[in-house]
């Protein structure tokens, strides 16, 4: 038996990896951004245990952290917390951030290196990063005019370089990215095309397959399969400039 922490995972594609997981008898910790959402994800999954907090900003990305951790070690993270690509204006959180590149980009990087290192760690990216580009001397979106697409894309780049950069950093760790496809949740809407089943339990199987194929690591992967990835993803010198820009805003260095 393992245990799994799932962050993002009130509802959506995270909500249900971790059913996932909890059916196959692991220990399952989720994650919810406030104390409504826990309720409601607790009576949906009474066996797991949870998470409560806002990771849009650095104390409360901490904080999720310090309160994951109390519940570890964890054999593998799935890092699922996002904000979608509809935001029609620049939200910005308290730490004078966009909240999608706060919550999608740097919440991940806060819980990696906060975390003590799992087995495997599982980023959540998406087919619409192969389009972005890392834009790394803009994060903040300052000097561009916004746009909430492009901003998620964008950070979805950021996830495949965050998990590209871990594998290449932490050669004992398994760290690969996933593409779970267009699919029908409350992000993805409910004309979304692509297989829901097969967008969670590429996520469950990344965390624990036993299997050669998901004992990898550096890799992206659309339902169960490799798939190239943009090539800014496996760029180490962009990389490296995330990996510092990440700790220089947050005040946490990557271990």
């Amino acid at each position: 038996m393992a245990r799994i922490f799932v962050t993002g995972s009130s509802s959506g594609l995270g909500f249900l990896a971790g059913q996932e997981l909890l059916r196959q008898g692991h220990e399952v910790v989720l994650h919810a951004r406030d104390t409504g959402k826990a309720a409601t994800t607790r009576a949906a999954a009474p066996a797991a245990q949870i998470v409560t907090g806002d990771v849009a900003t650095i104390a409360g990305a901490r904080a999720v952290a310090e309160a994951a951790a109390a519940l570890g070690p964890f054999d593998a993270v799935i890092h699922n917390v996002a904000i979608g690509y509809t935001e029609r204006s620049r939200a910005q959180t308290e730490d004078g951030l966009p909240a999608v590149f706060a919550t999608n980009t740097l919440a991940p990087y806060i819980l990696t290196a906060l975390l003590p290192q799992p087995q495997r760690l599982v980023y959540m990216s998406s087919g619409m990063h192969r389009g972005a580009r890392a834009n790394l001397d803009d994060l903040d979106w300052t000097r561009r005019g916004w746009s909430g697409s492009s901003a998620y894309a964008e950070s979805k780049l950021h996830d495949a370089m965050l998990a590209f950069a871990v594998a290449r950093l932490w050669p004992d760790v398994l760290s690969n990215a996933v593409d779970p496809g267009w699919v029908p949740t409350r992000m993805g809407g409910r004309g979304a095309p692509d297989n829901l089943d097969e967008g969670y339990l590429t996520q469950a199987w990344l965390a624990l397959g036993d299997d050669a194929d998901a004992r990898v690591t550096g890799r992206y992967f659309y339902h169960r399969q490799p798939r190239p990835a943009n090539p800014e993803a496996s760029d180490v010198a962009l990389q490296e400039r995330l990996l510092a820009r990440c700790a220089e805003l947050s005040g946490i260095a990557l271990p």
